[in-house]
């Protein structure tokens, strides 16, 4: 299975790897990481979709940030090194993360997911990057996942903490209303779509009859996260 499927994808995942200098040795268990369920009911050829490592991969990217923390910033305290993981490993981040390396294009999914633009949605594209770091593990161990992420965490963090992302934009976003004598912030739900195991959200805050800000994210609550933090850019920039 060396070559990718589907219209958008230009390289196969033995050219990927070699792009990224990423030491893949089986390029079967790379194409599995960039399937989706969706291809894998259309095309009962294929074996196995990405679920399995994407849930491995998750828990890998904890344990690689926080060590890689642990490691950058020997005199951060816990409560902070905890947040600044948080906003590393959110789906947005990971999102950008597979942006960086052009992850969308080579991603296996079915018709419907492709016409409703699978290979750009957030959620897409941060499950597929904790799959493909969840097939590096299995490949080639912790070493190579942690050179993997090094530089993207090295730029990723300043950027969070000049900018202040490592706190939490629904608590900044409520003190700010309420200094103003304004209500807390109300958080609600506009739209949905996906399958149930998949599913997006997209949330709208909602200050003084006012919407300031939209999200989406895999959960309701992640969702909101991004809504705050709409908000919070909005509001900086008037």
């Amino acid at each position: 299975m060396d070559e990718a499927q589907g219209s958008l994808i230009t390289e196969s995942p033995r050219e990927f790897a070699k792009r990224l200098s990423i030491a893949f040795k089986d390029n079967m268990l790379l194409g599995r990481a960039l399937t989706h369920r969706s291809y894998l009911n259309e095309h009962p050829e294929a074996l196995e979709d990405n679920e399995r490592l994407e849930f491995l991969g998750d828990a890998v990217l904890d344990f690689v940030v926080g060590a890689w923390l642990y490691n950058r910033f020997p005199e951060m305290n816990e409560g902070d090194m905890t947040r600044l993981r948080a906003a590393l490993v959110r789906t947005e981040r990971l999102a950008n993360f597979a942006e960086q390396i052009n992850l969308g294009p080579l991603l296996r999914l079915g018709r419907g997911e492709e016409e409703g633009g699978g290979r750009t949605r957030p959620a897409m594209l941060c499950a597929c990057f904790e799959a493909l770091i969840g097939a590096l593990y299995l490949d080639v161990g912790v070493p190579a996942v942690e050179t993997f992420m090094a530089p993207m965490l090295e730029v990723a963090a300043d950027s969070i903490l000049i900018n202040r992302h490592d706190r939490d934009a629904k608590s900044i976003l409520q003190e700010w209303a309420q200094s103003l004598g304004f209500a807390a912030p109300n958080y609600r739900i506009v739209a949905e779509s996906g399958p149930d195991h998949d599913k997006t959200f997209e949330v709208e805050v909602v200050i003084k009859d006012q919407v300031y800000g939209r999200g989406t994210g895999r959960s309701k609550q992640s969702a909101s996260k991004v809504a705050a933090r709409a908000a919070l850019d909005k509001i900086t920039q008037v």
